[in-house]
């Protein structure tokens, strides 16, 4: 049954096979451009940020605890900045660290605790 008009089509036709194999090149062209574009906008907002300009980090995971992340960073500016670690945890949600800020020439450290359900950490970004 047609559901815009409420008739029946007629099951044998070479219009109704061709309409229905056109609905379904469709329907897969339209779910295979949904996963291209999620797998981009993945693939885009995983690549890594870049340290915040005056600043100098180092990141990395901790040495006996590898859901443990930090970023140890130097205030090399002239101006106070604040910083904080941002983990990428896998299965986990994404977790932030302690915000610390620094006047020039100073050094501080943000650490982050990624749950134990996930995998891991991923990625380690350093935000302003």
């Amino acid at each position: 049954m047609n559901l815009f008009t409420g008739t029946r089509s007629k099951r044998g036709t070479v219009a109704g096979k061709r309409s229905r194999s056109v609905l379904r090149a469709l329907a897969a062209a339209a779910t295979v451009a949904a996963l291209g574009v999620s797998v981009t906008s993945a693939t885009a907002t995983a690549a890594p940020a870049a340290i915040p300009p005056g600043l100098s980090c180092d990141t990395g995971k901790h040495a006996i605890d590898e859901y443990t992340g930090f970023a140890l960073c130097r205030n090399n500016g002239s101006q106070t900045q604040t910083f904080w670690v941002h983990l990428v945890c896998g299965w986990a949600p994404d977790v932030d660290g302690n915000h610390v800020t620094l006047r020039p020439g100073e050094s501080g450290q943000s650490t982050a605790h990624c749950g134990k359900i996930g995998t891991g950490i991923g990625e380690i970004h350093v935000r302003p």
